[in-house]
């Protein structure tokens, strides 16, 4: 199952690729449009891969009695890190670099404040492990 999502993922990127690459010298504005598309493509692929790994942390937090608020912190930082490359990658294929490299930054910044509860915790859990 998990390679046949990836044989199809791999196709539709190929495909995109060369279609891009075919319209982008005579109409880069379709280019860019099928480029897109192509990526939606793929994240919808990506999206029945991700609700697996959500049932997986589901079960992790049943067997484990942790905060619940962890947890779903912690998806919530990976599903911002993973928006965040797409849209800068989206950015970068449509020639805006500069744009690319920002929502990175902005990503980055993101995550960090949204980790400060679990580096709290963290904190907190080795402080009264202290003697």
């Amino acid at each position: 199952m998990f390679l046949e999502i990836l044989l199809k993922i791999i196709g539709i990127g190929f495909l995109t690729t060369i279609a891009c690459l075919i319209l982008k010298p005579s109409k880069p504005d379709l280019a860019l449009v099928v480029g897109v598309a192509g990526s939606v493509c793929v994240f919808l692929y990506i999206i029945d891969l991700l609700e697996q790994v959500l049932g997986l942390f589901s079960y992790i937090m049943e067997l484990t009695h942790l905060d619940s608020k962890l947890f779903t912190l912690l998806i919530k930082i990976v599903g911002v890190g993973y928006i965040t490359e797409f849209s800068a990658n989206l950015c970068a294929d449509s020639g805006s670099s500069a744009m690319a490299s920002k929502i990175m930054l902005a990503g980055k910044i993101v995550i960090f404040v949204m980790a400060i509860p679990i580096i709290t915790s963290l904190v907190e859990l080795l402080v009264g492990l202290m003697p």
